[in-house]
């Protein structure tokens, strides 16, 4: 498997001081061994619970993925879901058909036909609408937006937030100004996607300080970031710049 971290370090899950994020749905590619597709998925170990986070648009490809780098679908104690688009959503059932024992975080905003298609397929459904802990140092920033309602995953780890979205609907500043207010606490990495495709070079420079200026230490942007985008996040951030793409797999250690 290749590696793309912040920090190396044992990541045998009775150690839960271990962050351990493996992105295996991805359009942007990373590790040859992976099939990209668009969408965005991560499998987060190191806590109490195993966490799939968005599930991306294929569900042969989500667990095809997952197999090739060793997770097993079973392995996972919780999914979280960001939003209700299909880049993101679309893998769930063929992921519930594998393993439906598990507890699905939902935006409270979820069509109620699409709470119970989940629910008869065997999982319990948890709707999100406010800022709260979904699992033991696992939270979300609740549903977020006028338009396109999203919730971020917060993880809080001994070296600050991690802060994952799936698209960033309503803005990535926004959602890590949310986390921080919320956990009061520094932001440690932010990833996923940004949702700053077709911005101007104006609009992404004004991004780009916005979250400096919010202290954001790490950053791994993908998915619907833009390549443009990510490129200027690589020569802001430097060596602080992650690479997050299908395969990749940051880990984050005291």
């Amino acid at each position: 498997m290749m590696f793309s971290t912040i920090a190396l370090a044992n990541t045998e899950k009775e150690n839960p001081t271990v962050c351990r994020i493996s992105v295996i749905f991805n359009n942007i590619p990373f590790s040859p061994q992976l099939r990209t597709g668009w969408g965005f998925a991560c499998v987060i170990e190191g806590f109490d619970q195993n966490i799939l986070f968005d599930t991306g648009s294929d569900g042969e490809k989500l667990l095809a993925n997952m197999h090739r780098v060793g997770i097993d679908p079973r392995s996972i104690d919780a999914v979280v879901l960001s939003h209700i688009h299909m880049d993101h959503t679309g893998g769930l059932e063929a992921f519930l058909a594998e393993n439906p024992n598990v507890s699905v975080f939902m935006p409270y905003s979820f069509p109620d036909f699409l709470k119970k298609k989940i629910m008869d397929l065997g999982a319990r459904v948890i709707a999100v609408k406010e800022p709260k802990e979904l699992l033991k140092g696992v939270h979300s920033t609740g549903e977020m937006g006028n338009g396109i309602r999203e919730q971020a995953l917060i993880l809080n780890t001994p070296k600050g937030l991690v802060v994952i979205t799936g698209c960033a609907h309503p803005g990535v500043v926004h959602m890590v100004t949310q986390a921080k207010n919320y956990l009061k606490k520094e932001v440690y990495l932010t990833m996923g996607g940004f949702h700053m495709m077709g911005m101007s070079p104006s609009q992404i420079t004004k991004h780009l300080q916005a979250l400096r200026e919010l202290g954001v230490k790490n950053v791994a942007p993908s998915h619907c970031t833009g390549d443009e985008a990510i490129a200027r996040f690589r020569e802001v951030w430097g060596h602080n710049f992650i690479t997050g793409g299908c395969g990749a797999v940051i880990e984050v250690s005291p």
